[in-house]
């Protein structure tokens, strides 16, 4: 009698796991960490690397962009994630040197969490905002933005909230007392917002995580980002603000069967996060030092991402190398900042022009897809990274290789330069006895270069890379 109930409620939670494994039908487990290799991600039923090419933020609080259009794009170019920001924070037309920026909507075409009143007087057009009203249209918008990513297995982050730069922005949110009815936010130190020095603030903020976490719950293809780049200002201030709102999307979720994934910003470039962060599973950074980056946080053995690029030009070879060497270093998320992707060019084919902070683009896009199909013909689960021990490079300056390994029976090295010049390289690996296919991969245009290696008797041996300008990729994989 006693073990009937118990024989009953695994036959559940299996029937229960097998359904949420497929695709079309039933409930679906929500992005995870992947149980073999938490360095990884699992999304339906699979194991998945997230690479993607993202407009700036604004696809679902900007009423003039399409983004059935947008993710049409997205899907097209074989990538699977978008990054999108909440409301809360704004820009202003011309901010950063952006062009035609989908964070700095027209004259009231802005949507939030937050419904408009009846009075007029936000500071970019139309009523002031009631923070004690959410706006039904929105939340409809975000959850239908999030629904149509889904039918293309497309991940949402979803930042909740970015740093205020500077007051310029301050005074374009619903916070700011100036834009709302409410009477909050009489703060004139952009600095001071996101922090736990001012209640009627923190709880406005609060309250607007748990009625996100709460619509949002039944989705599959999402993580949270607490905030966007909260290291600017008082940084200890921030960090114990950020540890908050952390601590509040844990627990707006504890009771909802499934839990979303939650993410941390760590810093630009690089920095060591000494261990792990309480409800934290991705650790991302902006204009990573892919190796660095990656290296220095393996400890924590969760995703280490690198989920903004920009500021190095509107050059494709510049992200495109980020994106490989980021990813082939061990990382688990890439995801590019893409300015060709407009209100009125939602397809991506607005044209960036040099001034801009960053590039972008449809032959960027079809790179990062050669990438990302690189990436599933391996079985980068049981995959590590390559070390000294493993691979080198023989008597070459300004070439770096950096690769992944499954036990020396299948390896994947990418190789990249800073000059463009056309170059052969000396790849010295060290392989187990045995014959192997080398397969070389052309990273700009997928053209392949298919050789042998046979009867190899075991340890260092020298392989010769065909021809290539800036960067190229090989996968030996051992045949008997």
């Amino acid at each position: 009698m006693i073990h009937r109930p118990v024989k009953l409620l695994s036959i559940v939670l299996v029937l229960f796991l097998v359904i949420s494994c497929g695709k079309s039908t039933g409930p679906q487990l929500p992005l995870s960490l992947h149980p073999q290799n938490p360095n990884y991600f699992l999304f339906r039923g699979k194991p998945a690397i997230l690479i993607g090419s993202t407009e700036h933020y604004g696809a679902v609080m900007n009423l003039d962009f399409d983004y059935v259009t947008y993710l049409n794009e997205v899907a097209a170019s074989g990538l699977n994630v978008t990054r999108t920001f909440s409301g809360v924070y704004v820009e202003p037309v011309g901010a950063f040197g952006i062009r035609k920026n989908t964070l700095a909507p027209a004259p009231q075409r802005y949507i939030c969490p937050w419904a408009r009143s009846s009075e007029p007087g936000y500071s970019n057009g139309g009523n002031k905002f009631d923070l004690s009203v959410w706006d039904t249209a929105y939340f409809s918008r975000l959850k239908d933005f999030i629904t149509e990513a889904g039918k293309r297995d497309v991940i949402v982050e979803l930042d909740l909230f970015s740093n205020f730069y500077d007051t310029i922005q301050w005074k374009l949110s619903p916070l700011n007392i100036i834009n709302n009815v409410n009477g909050i936010g009489n703060i004139k130190d952009h600095k001071e917002i996101l922090t736990l020095r001012h209640p009627e603030i923190l709880d406005i903020q609060e309250k607007m995580v748990r009625k996100i976490i709460s619509e949002l719950k039944d989705f599959d293809n999402l993580y949270y980002e607490v905030c966007n780049e909260p290291y600017f200002g008082d940084t200890l201030a921030l960090r114990e603000w950020e540890d908050q709102m952390t601590r509040i999307v844990v627990a707006a979720g504890k009771d909802f069967p499934a839990k979303h994934l939650i993410s941390n910003n760590v810093a630009n470039g690089f920095r060591k996060v000494p261990d792990l962060r309480q409800g934290v599973s991705i650790y991302n950074f902006h204009y990573a030092k892919p190796p660095v980056t990656v290296a220095m946080n393996r400890h924590l053995n969760s995703v280490v991402g690198d989920n903004e690029t920009g500021f190095n030009g509107t050059g494709d070879a510049t992200y495109r190398t980020e994106a490989w060497n980021f990813i082939m270093a061990g990382g688990g998320l890439f995801n590019h900042l893409d300015y060709s992707f407009t209100a009125d060019n939602e397809d991506g084919s607005f044209k960036i022009d040099p001034g801009q902070p960053g590039g972008g683009g449809k032959i960027l896009r079809n790179q990062f897809k050669i990438l990302a199909e690189f990436m599933q013909s391996l079985s980068y689960i049981n995959m590590k990274p390559a070390g000294d021990e493993t691979v080198r490079l023989k008597d070459e300056e300004n070439t770096s290789v950096y690769g992944l390994i499954e036990e020396s029976k299948v390896m994947a090295f990418y190789l990249s330069r800073k000059d463009t010049s056309s170059v052969v390289s000396h790849l010295v690996v060290n392989l187990q006895a045995g014959t192997y296919t080398l397969k070389w991969i052309d990273t700009k245009g997928a053209a392949e270069t298919v050789s042998s290696l046979n009867k190899h008797p075991g340890g260092w041996t020298t392989i010769t890379s065909p021809p290539y300008i800036t960067d190229v990729a090989l996968k030996l994989v051992k045949s008997n």
